[in-house]
């Protein structure tokens, strides 16, 4: 059997549809399971087990009708047996629908004319739940398993040499990433904490543990953040891992994430590291993990009483650190 999901979005979006992807395949361990995604967020496979081939279409853009030809004509020629779609575009339930995929899985908004099995859309619930609601259109029921990743050996080596090279490897550290994103800043969304504040929370572990090492993580946008911040706390040790696998190995290891709501935040949910995430204008309630209906104890989110993460103080942040 050969299965077809097609989940727009970057990587935070992939990492909370590993779960469905997981138990879809627990439910049919043989089948074929390819994914239509985003080139922005093809990385993200790196570390997933589920998937057999990535196929890259960027959803985003303002695609041609040679463009969705060209796809068509990708998924026509690998006769798919079923589609997941998490798009709700009318577009992308016109595509599968001419794809003559038999069965054809999505939400019952937008495009839902055009699927075998609508499931209903409940945005109110954990994202990660949500996605997994598509899986009842094949009458696989129950709760969302947790995310999880397979990080290569390689990585995890990368990742103890790094370790080693930043003398950190018998101490442990305190990992932050600082929500610099280019992509953010573009789309107008509030995901950046202020270097100023980051620079008082690294005060104040200075103070309290002053033997514990801080680790910034530095990615392809974040030179100027790191720069500023060690202008500031020239002791902060900077890892630059060039993947997603190597920049799970690091959080793995860590003591303790600090990070806003991003992608490294559910890889930290991943690999189950203490892990204290700012949101801005996004809720904690449907980004991080729950149990019985509380959120987990290991995952700690910060809400903006503004919706602006500047907003958020650097003492609101510390007590959670500290638990007081």
């Amino acid at each position: 059997m050969r299965v077809l999901a097609l989940v727009p979005g970057g990587i935070g979006d992939q990492l909370l549809f590993f779960p469905t992807l997981d138990d879809l395949k627990r439910a049919y361990p043989d089948a074929q399971i390819d994914i239509v995604v985003e080139p922005r967020a093809k990385d993200a496979y790196r570390v997933c087990k589920s998937v057999h081939d990535i196929i890259p279409f960027d959803f985003k853009q303002n695609n041609s009708l040679a463009d969705w030809g060209n796809l068509l004509g990708i998924i026509r020629d690998r006769e798919y047996d079923i589609a997941l779609s998490l798009g709700q575009r009318w577009a992308i339930g016109l595509l599968l629908w001419l794809t003559g995929i038999p069965t054809r899985v999505g939400y019952a908004a937008g495009g839902a004319r055009f699927l075998t099995n609508p499931v209903p859309l409940k945005q109110e619930q954990y994202a990660a739940q949500m996605y997994h609601d598509l899986l009842q259109g094949l009458n696989i029921s129950g709760a969302s398993s947790e995310i999880t990743i397979n990080v290569p050996k390689k990585d995890i080596e990368w990742a103890e040499a790094e370790q080693k090279r930043l003398g950190i490897q018998e101490s442990g550290y305190v990992l932050i990433h600082g929500g610099s994103s280019k992509l953010s800043k573009a789309k107008g969304i509030d995901k950046i904490y202020p270097v100023q504040n980051w620079q008082k929370i690294i005060q104040d572990f200075r103070k309290r543990q002053p033997n514990l090492p801080i680790v910034v993580v530095q990615g392809p946008d974040d030179a100027e953040f790191v720069t500023e911040l060690q202008a500031a706390a020239s002791d902060v040790k900077v890892t630059k891992p060039s993947d997603i696998g190597k920049l799970a190995a690091m959080i793995a290891a860590a003591n303790l994430m600090l990070c806003t709501d991003s992608a490294p935040m559910h890889l930290a949910v991943a690999v189950k590291t203490f892990t204290l995430a700012l949101f801005g204008p996004t809720n904690p309630d449907k980004l991080l993990p729950q149990t019985n209906g509380s959120r987990e104890t290991r995952f700690v989110g910060i809400k903006s009483p503004t919706g602006k993460m500047a907003d958020i103080t650097p003492e609101t942040v510390l007590k959670k650190v500290w638990g007081s």
